[in-house]
């Protein structure tokens, strides 16, 4: 098999997202490709770069959109970029901890079409950057909230932590029912329910919308 930048990065990208960060070496990487580990350094050049390719090909499987009004193509990206990396919360944890930068063309043009968006709004340079920011921040929360969820943690491969389990004999969720009462949380007490119910794509969309709503009023 012809080995390009492509293939390694996208080979990568599957055994972090199935093995997560610790589980990605170039040796796993090699086998998974079936070639030789040197041969991957003709494609990049050390595990930061490799980190740094397979960052940046979430951000370029994202389609940038067409022309349109500023608040639509925003909630284009921004959803097309939550869906990515749903599909593959690991990079959001390599992004989260600094391991990896999105170093592309292709995924600057991503963040160009974002910040065109947010200037065609109306917003200056520096809030166009802190939207840019913000929006940034609520996917990156909407991942990790999804990929570890409510009850229980979650290991960085994306499967369930046992050990978690054994060490709490009793569910986080199950906790929260037996403490919360009426009568000492009230607000809690009469939320939970919802809380325990809520659906990520959801809580996404509803936050996205006060986001893109309040931008908008500020420039108004």
């Amino acid at each position: 098999m012809a080995l390009s930048r492509e293939k390694v990065l996208d080979a990568a990208l599957r055994l972090a997202s199935e093995h997560g960060l610790a589980g990605l070496s170039m040796r796993k990487l090699a086998a998974e490709l079936g070639v030789e580990a040197m041969s991957l350094y003709n494609h990049v050049a050390n595990k930061g770069d490799l980190l740094d390719g397979l960052t940046a090909r979430v951000f370029e499987s994202v389609p940038l959109p067409a022309p349109g009004p500023w608040d639509s193509r925003l909630r284009e990206l921004t959803v097309g970029l939550y869906s990515a990396f749903s599909r593959h919360p690991v990079v959001v944890r390599a992004l989260a901890t600094d391991q990896a930068n999105p170093r592309s063309v292709g995924a600057l043009k991503f963040i160009d079409a974002m910040l065109t968006a947010l200037l065609d709004a109306g917003l200056s340079e520096r809030d166009a950057a802190r939207g840019y920011r913000s929006l940034m921040g609520l996917i990156f929360g909407a991942v990790l909230t999804e990929s570890v969820g409510l009850s229980g943690g979650v290991s960085e491969a994306g499967g369930s932590d046992v050990r978690g389990s054994e060490v709490r004999a009793e569910p986080v969720d199950a906790w929260f029912q037996r403490l919360v009462t009426a009568r000492e949380l009230p607000a809690l007490h009469r939320v939970l329910p919802s809380m325990l119910d809520g659906d990520c794509l959801q809580d996404f969309e509803f936050q996205l919308d006060l986001l893109i709503g309040g931008l908008g009023a500020s420039v108004r």
